[in-house]
């Protein structure tokens, strides 16, 4: 007689344990109990860092909202509460995210208007889109999903059109900030020595 062995069904993690996990899982998202490990690259943190400065230095002046570099978990999706992901750079606009909202501790429940995701060179293509879908369905305005290695940006609107923004472009990001622009050649811009 032969037995036959099985693995025990891996745990399944709840929104809450992510707190507990070190520095409260900010590498990880969650995805039908699973925890998926977030893989970021330098180039790709960077970019981040620079869509997310363009963001800030158009909207802070004008007092349009609230922008938030990569860290922010969210737990804004109608089809699964339990599923917790995490943008790049994310956008609310004043009308949708309050103040108090914007200080609640836990996972932000709100849709960002505007989401950005930078592709890392082990990021997988499907699980990208699949990323972009879920934040479509649960009421993103706008996702930008940007490869850094190309240089572009595809820019999903919740109208179903999608634009491709190549570095001689200029980025726009309407309907939610219809007057943002910024020279695509500037978000993948590297630091160079000075001379």
């Amino acid at each position: 007689m032969s037995a036959v062995l099985t693995a025990p069904p891996a745990a399944k993690f709840t929104p809450e344990d992510l707190f507990h996990l070190p520095d409260q899982g900010m590498g990880y998202e969650l995805v039908n109990g699973e925890l998926k490990e977030l893989n970021a690259s330098y180039l790709s943190s960077y970019v981040a860092g620079e869509v997310y400065g363009a963001l800030h230095d158009y909207v802070r002046p004008r007092r349009l909202g609230w922008c938030f570099p990569a860290g922010v978990s969210y737990r804004c999706f109608p089809d699964d509460e339990n599923r917790v992901r995490r943008a790049d750079t994310a956008f609310h606009r004043l009308d949708r995210l309050t103040a108090d909202q914007a200080q609640a501790e836990g996972h932000c429940t709100v849709v960002p208007d505007l989401v950005v995701e930078v592709v890392s060179p082990r990021d997988l293509a499907y699980e990208v889109d699949e990323k972009r879908v879920e934040w479509q369905e649960a009421g993103a305005q706008l996702v930008w999903v940007i490869h850094p290695v190309r240089p572009t940006i595809h820019a999903y609107r919740a109208d179903g059109t999608v634009r491709l923004f190549q570095r001689a472009d200029t980025l726009t990001a309407e309907p939610v900030l219809p007057d943002f622009r910024v020279p695509v050649a500037d978000l993948f811009r590297l630091p160079t020595a000075a001379v």
